[in-house]
């Protein structure tokens, strides 16, 4: 004890209270750490703030070209352009009959007015008017002269692809995906990037930068995610096409509830090279690019447009197999399988009776549907989509989720991520005897040891 009396006596010069140091230095680091915090979430928001008065800078020199062109062209007829399919457009604009300059402006016009409602535009890209300049080198093009809307986290130069998240803000695509550069060579002008939700991982469509984006049909309602600023746009008519991606009905529920068209290829069947994701390394479940649009022709013609050489050059992972377009016009009777109900999920009245609707039209075309069940779905759903998703124990998505607020539309979902490994041990045991499948769901979250 003297020896420890005299320690304090050289090096502090004077006898100290030592309760008092550790009291006063555990205040110290609880204030150190609310600072940090308060700093933190001061950044954020600067973040924020920047991105959204970079949105709107975006939007308001977009409105001052329109009105440009508008009255140097008094004589475009808008409404007419706006009705035309992506056939007819991509048509007349190879004819000449429209131009790529009218027929992008007016889409540009229409695409403001849907944002203002709906608040579906998370960017106007800018540089697409150094491309209109340059569009008649691309002539030649499937798309030539057609205005496309991407999905926010396809990556564009100069760009954020930010998944709606605070923690990829201010990190600009150092170049564009390869879906991005095909569509330019094919003669595509992408123009706009759409809205998603936080992370990507939600049915809803809102996010702390851009905000929350409403349906077309029903503004009271969501356009349904995470494409969901894709479906609400075209729905809405401001895109005559649009590119989304799907993991587990990105595509498809924004379409089905926009009342569009979309189309999930098979994984790995368009690049996904330069897009960005916030559960990238689960190779559980793969995410798939596709198409969006008001019919299904648009969606086939923009498969021709997209399987082509130059896209089997930039991503040689992908197998370079074209569009077959004898198979996709020919009128010989398919066979096709159906389910009503996978046993795992019941469908809603209404979904139902919109399979039996289209099963009854198919079979007054000529084809033959044949019932199928799905082998161990609730295996599939807890061991290979939820687990596989979760295998670092949802580490990777909570790491993007730092240093921001978290949306809505997600904060319930995201609870148990966060919960330590036992935790959610120990709670899939107790749930699992009342709510088996929420129990096995918690359980699947501890992810892979």
């Amino acid at each position: 004890m003297d020896r420890m009396d005299n320690f304090k006596q050289v090096i502090f010069g004077a006898e100290l209270n030592w309760t008092a140091i550790l009291t006063a230095t555990a205040c110290g680091t609880g204030a150190l750490m609310l600072f940090l915090n308060w700093f933190g979430h001061k950044q954020s928001w600067k973040k924020i703030q920047w991105a959204k008065a970079r949105r709107e800078t975006s939007l308001q020199r977009a409105e001052l070209a329109v009105l440009q062109f508008k009255e140097s062209h008094p004589g475009t007829d808008t409404s007419l352009i706006l009705s035309l399919s992506l056939a007819q457009l991509s048509k007349q604009l190879k004819g000449g009959t429209l131009t790529p300059e009218a027929v992008f402006h007016s889409y540009m016009e229409k695409t403001l007015e849907v944002n203002r409602r709906l608040n579906c535009c998370a960017e106007v890209l800018l540089e697409s008017w150094d491309q209109l300049e340059d569009i008649g080198s691309h002539k030649d093009g499937l798309l030539y002269g057609v205005p496309v809307s991407i999905k926010e986290n396809m990556g564009y130069k100069g760009h954020d692809s930010t998944c709606g998240v605070i923690s990829k803000l201010d990190l600009p695509a150092t170049g564009d995906s390869v879906l991005v550069e095909v569509l330019k060579r094919q003669g595509a002008i992408p123009f706009v990037k759409t809205n998603v939700p936080q992370s990507l991982l939600s049915y809803d469509c809102g996010n702390p930068i851009y905000g929350l984006t409403l349906n077309p049909l029903n503004p009271q309602k969501t356009p349904g995610g995470s494409s969901g600023g894709e479906g609400a746009l075209i729905g809405g008519g401001g895109s005559v096409l649009g590119m989304g991606s799907d993991i587990g009905g990105s595509i498809r529920i924004p379409s089905s509830f926009c009342g569009i068209c979309g189309f999930k290829p098979t994984a790995n069947r368009l690049s996904s090279r330069g897009a960005t994701s916030c559960s990238r390394g689960q190779k559980s479940v793969l995410s798939s690019f596709g198409p969006m649009a008001r019919d299904v022709d648009s969606l086939a013609l923009c498969m021709q447009a997209l399987l082509c050489d130059h896209m089997f050059r930039l991503d040689p992972t992908v197998p370079p197999i074209p569009f077959n377009q004898q198979v996709y016009q020919r009128s010989k009777p398919l066979r096709i399988g159906y389910y009503e109900n996978d046993g795992y999920a019941m469908p809603s009245p209404s979904m139902g009776r919109a399979l039996r609707e289209t099963k009854a039209l198919l079979e007054r075309a000529g084809h033959t549907l044949v019932p199928f069940s799905l082998p161990r779905l609730s295996y599939a759903m807890h061991e290979l989509v939820i687990r596989g998703f979760a295998g670092d124990g949802c580490a990777t998505v909570l790491s993007h989720l730092k240093g921001g607020p978290v949306d809505p539309c997600l904060r319930v979902q995201i609870i148990p991520y966060g919960l330590p490994r036992t935790v959610k041990k120990i709670l899939s045991i107790l749930i699992k005897p009342i709510f088996p499948r929420v129990g096995a769901s918690i359980e699947s979250l501890c992810g892979v040891r």
